[in-house]
């Protein structure tokens, strides 16, 4: 279950990875910020909120505990690197991003609808924003040699970030080049594609300052 493309930075994570990497699933809708959205998510998520998985029963909510499910039943896609120190990388990044980074999040709130225009951060935005760039330059040349994503293939990694890709995008202005053309090979997945002509359909109210 998934909630507004538009904004729903949480829900596009394990989505993507989904999409991305053909992993068959059948799409459940939420909408959000509605009079009926809490009860609408009582139903189908543990903790109100979305993503959730219901996989034959079992229900796995929390991006990253489904990421991890879904690297344990198909480890085939290889959802995380092979290589250990590769994937340690690849698991802390992946963490920093979902504990972390709150002032990027918030400052440059996801909305695939905003029209593109350079918002400049707070000072610890600015400090976030340049850490994040600094980890993906950090992936990329020790691990990304082998494609254009953190780890040369679409990782985990790669999902947790693509909410993040969509901001510096709509927000960031004029990117370093390296930091362009990773944003621009997250985008132009037919994957992420995909994503953004469903959003552009969504008629709903334009979404909150927040996530």
């Amino acid at each position: 279950y998934i909630g507004n493309k538009c904004f729903s930075s949480w829900s596009l994570r394990p989505w993507l990875a989904m999409r991305h990497l053909e992993i068959p699933f059948e799409e459940g809708f939420v909408r959000l910020r509605t009079p009926e959205t809490f009860a609408n998510l009582a139903k189908v998520s543990p903790t109100g909120q979305v993503p959730v998985l219901n996989h034959n029963g079992k229900i796995v909510w929390e991006t990253l505990a489904i990421l991890e499910y879904l690297a344990d039943l198909f480890p085939e896609k290889k959802l995380w690197p092979a290589d250990i120190d590769a994937r340690a990388l690849a698991r802390s990044a992946a963490t920093e991003m979902h504990s972390g980074f709150r002032e990027v999040r918030y400052g440059w709130p996801m909305n695939l609808r905003r029209p593109k225009g350079h918002k400049l951060l707070d000072a610890e935005g600015e400090a976030q924003r340049a850490r994040i760039e600094a980890l993906w330059r950090q992936c990329r040349e020790k691990y990304g040699k082998g494609g254009p994503f953190l780890f040369g293939h679409f990782t985990a990694a790669d999902a947790m970030y693509a909410p993040v890709v969509t901001r510096f995008d709509t927000y960031g202005g004029t990117l370093a080049p390296d930091t362009r053309a990773y944003v621009d090979a997250v985008l132009a997945t037919p994957a992420m594609r995909h994503w953004y002509a469903e959003a552009a359909r969504e008629t709903w109210p334009e979404p909150g300052p927040d996530e």
